[in-house]
């Protein structure tokens, strides 16, 4: 019985790719899939560090300590508000980029070079109006680069890290104004408890609760989170 033979015979060899190594365009290939690797491994933090993340996951902190909980909220608690804040804040900043530089990309009227260029505009922008004149100043003054016209003449090597220690003064000051009522709360207690003479008893296991009254009659974390969200332009 005779069976159909169905296999294809083809004098080409499969090309393993390590001859085009050796090459320009292959190396030039070679070193393009290094710098998108690269930059896929570093966009998560470039994306933490130059949003409004920053400021909301050091806020959240402070706001534990001064409560005095430890651990609680866990870790991946505040960070998980801090994300969502952070999408709910830059939000209108995406559908802005989108529409003005992405859409026009995709419909071929801005070439790739002219969308980046305008979509890395409208983030220095807004970068700028969250950032102190004074780091501008400092960064502008180490770049060593000549004196801008306007704001959105400065690069992004100097806006960016600018807007990241604006952000880390803002949060830590956020963060100070935090501790003041429990700090008041914990005065109060130590004052109450040494009038009294049981200095033996820690200060701490009586404000405790004192402190969580305090942030839950105050509604602290709508609060919180209003005062945040509302100190970004």
């Amino acid at each position: 019985m005779n069976l159909p033979l169905a296999v294809a015979t083809s004098t080409t060899a499969l090309p393993l790719g390590l001859d085009d190594l050796t090459s320009p365009e292959g190396i030039s290939r070679a070193v393009k899939i290094a710098l998108i690797m690269t930059a896929l491994a570093v966009l998560p933090s470039l994306v933490v560090m130059f949003t409004s993340f920053v400021r909301l996951i050091i806020v959240m902190f402070f706001l534990r300590q001064a409560l005095g909980t430890q651990s609680f909220p866990p870790n991946h608690v505040l960070i998980g508000l801090s994300l969502m804040l952070t999408c709910f804040i830059m939000a209108p900043l995406a559908e802005q980029i989108h529409e003005t530089a992405v859409i026009p990309y995709q419909t071929e009227q801005l070439s790739g070079e002219e969308a980046l260029t305008l979509g890395a505009d409208q983030l220095k922008g807004w970068m700028l109006r969250n950032t102190r004149d004074n780091d501008v100043l400092l960064f502008a003054s180490l770049a060593e680069i000549p004196r801008p016209t306007g704001p959105h003449d400065l690069p992004l090597r100097v806006v960016m890290p600018a807007f990241l220690i604006s952000e880390l003064k803002t949060g830590f000051q956020i963060g100070f104004l935090l501790f003041i009522p429990f700090v008041v709360i914990d005065l109060v207690v130590s004052s109450v408890l040494l009038s009294m003479g049981m200095m033996m008893l820690p200060p701490v296991m009586i404000s405790f609760p004192f402190k969580i009254l305090l942030f839950v009659l105050v509604d602290g974390w709508h609060v919180l989170v209003q005062s945040l969200v509302e100190s970004f332009h």
